[in-house]
């Protein structure tokens, strides 16, 4: 599998959870990952966003049609060995990560919030982190 992280700073936990996790299965073939332009910092919070894109492995499908029912037509299609359905019934299987919070046919999204407190300091701040994942080489048909 490749994965591309080279638009990525590296920063939240969760995002790291769903890589671990997208990474282990057969079906997806690369996986590229990057900061969105919504992610700040702030006092009491800090907002990081980052875009998933997932590449699926295509498999060929060959049929045979009849025109008007006399000439041979060979057709080929190629479907996807997984789609963003699956991905969110995968990922709401396991307990680490739960269902998606928004999702729809064309994306999944994820939002995690913790506090943190550094060690020997008195207030921490929020931690925000969105996450949205989408398939990437498809097309969206309505």
């Amino acid at each position: 599998m490749e994965i591309d992280a080279s638009r990525w700073s590296g920063d939240g936990d969760f995002t790291r959870v769903l890589l671990a996790k997208l990474r282990q299965q057969p079906e997806i073939s690369g996986l590229r990952i990057e900061d969105a332009p919504a992610s700040r910092d702030d006092v009491g919070y800090s907002f990081i966003s980052n875009e998933l894109f997932v590449v699926a492995n295509r498999t060929e499908h060959h049929d045979v049609a009849f025109r008007w029912g006399v000439w041979p037509i060979r057709r080929s299609t190629s479907v996807l060995a997984i789609t963003l359905p699956d991905i969110a019934a995968l990922l709401a299987a396991d307990p680490a990560i739960g269902a998606p919070d928004v999702s729809d046919e064309s994306m999944l999204q994820y939002l995690r919030t913790q506090r943190i407190v550094p060690a020997y300091q008195t207030s921490g701040y929020k931690l925000i982190e969105l996450i949205r994942i989408y398939m990437a080489g498809t097309e969206l048909t309505r």
